[in-house]
């Protein structure tokens, strides 16, 4: 059974940084794409940033050129680098995994449980 392991949310003010990491165990798949998504209080959960096997990144508005998603294929994890950091960026972050089974061709998704990042003063 897959299961993601998500760590590096936390507190943090204006303006600084958080580095979330997620990990995917197993090893009888391959990745297709990984991926951000965050619900804040009230919201619906949106994309963040995700990446695909090949390298093509893809990213909110509100998050180009502050943060930046990259992918550990042999390790199976994706980091989410995340600068400038305002208040809006309060949410709970999710982690989400898109793979495939060795051998076949169809892809199946799964989410991590989430981890909070709050930005304050």
């Amino acid at each position: 059974q897959v299961q993601l392991v998500e760590s590096g949310g936390g507190l943090v003010q204006p303006g600084g940084s958080l580095r979330l990491s997620c990990t995917a165990s197993g090893s009888m798949f391959s990745i297709v794409r990984m991926g951000w998504y965050r619900q804040g209080p009230e919201n619906q959960r949106e994309l963040v940033a995700s990446i695909r096997s090949g390298g093509s990144t893809n990213y909110a508005d509100s998050v180009k050129g502050r943060f930046t998603i990259s992918m550990d294929n042999a390790k199976n994890t994706v980091v989410l680098q995340m600068n400038s950091l305002e208040p809006e960026d309060t949410a709970v972050y999710y982690c989400k995994l898109d793979l495939k089974p060795r051998g076949q061709n169809w892809s199946s998704a799964h989410w991590g449980q989430g981890t909070q990042v709050t930005v304050s003063s």
